[in-house]
């Protein structure tokens, strides 16, 4: 399962991480979200121990979203070192994610 990622806890999972971060911004709501959801929590086991992959709510984390620009949902980030490296909006198929999280091991 990918983790759950708070406006309390994203500066040590997220920021400070000596691993590459694939981050899912979504919301129960949201149709496409539904469908990303089981390919990040695949993502995530797929990378256990060589990325972190963690889920944000837009609806309980107003503070992420807003810094980050999120306006659609999905939005998938990519992180290294604190940055975002890669940003991907929409619906995507699991080899799509892994080569944006590839790129940046």
């Amino acid at each position: 399962m990918a983790l759950e990622i708070t406006d309390s806890n994203f500066d040590e999972l997220v920021l400070k991480s000596d691993k590459p971060v694939l981050v899912d911004f979504w919301a129960e709501w949201c149709g496409p979200c539904r469908m990303v959801g089981p390919v990040v929590d695949e993502i995530s086991k797929d990378y256990d121990g060589k990325a972190v992959v963690g889920k944000v709510n837009v609806d309980n984390n107003p503070n992420i979203s807003m810094n980050y620009g999120i306006r659609n949902i999905p939005t998938l980030l990519v992180f290294k070192g604190g940055q975002v490296v890669e940003k991907h909006v929409g619906v995507a198929a699991k080899n799509i994610l892994t080569a944006k999280l590839e790129a940046h091991m």
